[in-house]
């Protein structure tokens, strides 16, 4: 059975006057250690799906299975990133990385110096008794990242995780989490509206359709770009290839009333 199982997802917002349906119908599986990105029109409910799987929202209708277990609720496997790093202001960034562990029961002197060591991986190195407003927003989404993977996470969530910062800072960040999560073994799901992203990350790409979202097409990567860095990637003349081909079957999707 494979790692990760959407089935027949359907998530409608009622209100007192309306009912909006986010996802139509939407069904997929997920090996173990792949990374998918999610890509589609604005409004076409790809932070709704990963909310859905992340248990903060119960679907309206459908399943989802993880390691042939239905999600019922928060799952200690499942890691979640968001766009901004939402680190305590009030707390270091040893403390900060250190909350999941609290919340999760696991703060041990192993797993608190596993968090430290990750720490030190990914350039950090002695800031654990910094604050968060003495580091740049790319220190403090990497600290953020730290805290997501301190818990040992199966499966992280990326929900535009690079979107609020500079391009080459984005750059650099998108090559250390790329590495990291090959690293570790982790599986990533993520949620972008940058095309080029999606392609330099990614495994498979999942295009869904404006409202209400369906999975309309899935493309693999191809292997030359699949075996190398994003920003080697980046270099690769298939990359253009495949950029131009996504940015059409994207405008089709917004452009179809």
């Amino acid at each position: 059975m494979s790692f990760l199982v959407v089935h027949r997802v359907s998530h409608t917002y009622f209100t007192k006057k309306t009912a909006i349906t986010a996802l139509d119908n939407v069904s997929f599986s997920i090996e173990k250690g792949e990374f998918v990105s999610f890509l589609g029109p604005s409004g076409c409910g790809k932070t709704t799906l990963l909310s859905i799987i992340a248990s903060l929202i119960r679907p309206t209708e459908g399943t989802v299975m993880l390691e042939g277990e239905k999600i019922h609720s928060i799952h200690p496997s499942v890691g979640y990133m968001l766009q901004q790093d939402y680190l305590f202001p009030w707390k270091t960034i040893q403390e900060n990385i250190f909350l999941g562990l609290n919340i999760m029961g696991i703060n041990t002197q192993e797993t608190r110096q596993k968090a430290l060591d990750l720490l030190n991986g990914i350039g950090l190195k002695g800031t654990e008794h910094h604050y968060p407003n003495q580091l740049s927003g790319g220190m403090r989404q990497r600290a953020a990242l730290v805290r997501t993977l301190a818990t040992d996470p199966k499966m992280l969530l990326l929900d535009e995780p690079f979107s609020a910062l500079d391009y080459q800072t984005k750059l650099k960040l998108e090559e250390l989490v790329w590495k990291t999560l090959k690293d570790y073994e982790k599986t990533a799901l993520l949620v972008t509206h940058d095309i080029g992203e999606a392609i330099a990350m990614s495994d498979r790409i999942f295009l869904f359709s404006a409202k209400p979202g369906r999975l309309v097409r899935t493309f693999l990567i191809p292997s030359e770009l699949r075996r190398l860095s994003p920003f080697a990637a980046r270099q690769h003349p298939t990359f253009s290839e495949l950029f131009q081909f996504l940015w059409k079957e994207l405008d089709s999707l917004e452009t179809v009333k």
